[in-house]
């Protein structure tokens, strides 16, 4: 069974999104609080993943960060990681508030950016009881350095540069798209990117919009959530990386594991980072279902035969 919901955000900005709930639910069940990556909005597959814990005997609250989607804020387009860690932890005093939910038995599940915002929730706030990270992002940094050729990373910080100081001159933030065809500038500069932004916003995620703002991706180069991995522990810790992942790239996603401390699980995904929502979703999300449901539902799930 799904809903539509809305709650306030600290600061006032109302956040909109789903709430699945199981359909045979007596009492209180555990809540698992998600939302998606950099730029997506909820209808990006992220109603497979509420579908998938619902039907094991969970909550799901889906919603849209700030500044996309059906959420309110401005300016749209921005993203500001640390204002979605802590849009987070305010969902979760929101489902922890819910009549239907458990709120001791709340979990997290990010996937890419908000993969990354999740470890650092995970570190910081113990009402959390268990953590999956898909395909996330490590950091910011090392990420650019991967995705922005060596000659073009001083232009690029010059463009930082000048957009901070148009907007101290009271103009308006630089936009830049989030995909392009190859060689234009964009947010996330590969070509699988741009293939499904453009597919899924074409014909599932009408909401979704090619534009943000260009200091989102100063933010993005600034954002070091990996420092954070270690101190997950001894909250359950599950990533799902995918081997053939290069936006957030899989050889930082592993050397990050080998940093976390138990109780942890890496699953390894064989396809390329996209390829977690479409044709590896049974592995991705069937490896989060079972984890939550270890950690927060006691139980393991065995596969049928």
């Amino acid at each position: 069974m799904r809903q539509d919901i809305e709650f306030a955000a600290d600061d006032g900005v109302t956040l909109r999104g789903w709430l699945y709930l199981p359909d045979d639910a007596t009492g209180r069940v555990p809540g698992i609080v998600m939302c998606h990556g950099f730029s997506a909005v909820k209808e990006m597959y992220l109603d497979k993943y509420g579908e998938l814990f619902a039907d094991s005997g969970m909550a799901a609250l889906v919603y849209d960060n700030r500044n996309l989607g059906a959420s309110d804020g401005e300016p749209r387009g921005e993203i500001d990681p640390w204002k979605q860690v802590n849009d987070y932890r305010d969902a979760i005093s929101f489902a922890r508030g819910l009549s239907q939910v458990d709120a001791d038995r709340i979990g997290i599940w990010g996937s890419s950016y908000s993969g990354a915002h999740v470890l650092v929730v995970g570190a910081v706030d113990r009402r959390v009881k268990c953590v999956v990270a898909q395909v996330p992002l490590i950091s910011g940094d090392a990420n650019a350095r991967r995705l922005i050729r060596a000659d073009l990373i001083a232009p690029t910080r010059q463009m930082f540069a000048d957009d901070r100081e148009a907007r101290y001159r009271g103009e308006p933030p630089a936009m830049i798209p989030v995909v392009a065809e190859e060689g234009q500038p964009c947010a996330l500069p590969t070509a699988d990117s741009y293939e499904w932004f453009t597919e899924t916003g074409q014909h599932i995620a009408p909401a979704w919009r090619n534009e943000v703002t260009l200091r989102s991706v100063e933010m993005f180069t600034e954002y070091e959530p990996g420092a954070y991995i270690s101190r997950v522990s001894p909250t359950p810790l599950l990533m799902v990386v995918a081997a053939g992942d290069h936006l957030t790239v899989s050889d930082l996603a592993i050397a990050a594991y080998e940093q976390a401390r138990e109780p942890k699980r890496l699953e390894l995904l064989s396809g390329m980072h996209f390829e977690a929502y479409t044709k590896d979703f049974e592995h991705a999300g069937g490896a989060a279902r079972d984890w939550f449901a270890e950690h927060l539902l006691g139980e393991v799930l065995v596969p049928a035969a």
